[in-house]
């Protein structure tokens, strides 16, 4: 889920928003707000016995290593996005 929420908003909102932080801080929002929602879900699913999760026995560090990981290249798509946006509000602008 959190992919998915990277994927979809990130790039977007880097491209839509002038304000960097604005765009930084509604990615971290989305993002955060899916990362607890797939926590707990993952969490309940391994107290009822599923072992698609982890174990909830052993520290997920993989699960979280992974998840910093998909957060970085999100605020990397954020940048992305907003150096593609100015250039094209640029590029607008000077054909005016």
């Amino acid at each position: 889920m959190i992919a998915v929420v990277t994927v979809l908003l990130a790039f977007p909102l880097g491209y839509f928003l002038r304000s960097h932080l604005a765009a930084n801080t509604a990615y971290a929002i989305a993002y955060l707000w899916a990362f607890v929602f797939q926590g707990v879900y993952l969490l309940l699913d391994a107290m009822n016995g599923g072992r698609d999760a982890f174990d909830p026995k052993d520290f997920p560090l993989s699960y979280g290593l992974v998840a910093a990981a998909i957060f970085a290249v999100g605020f990397g798509l954020v940048a992305a996005g907003r150096r593609v946006g100015t250039k094209r509000r640029v590029r607008t602008l000077a054909a005016a």
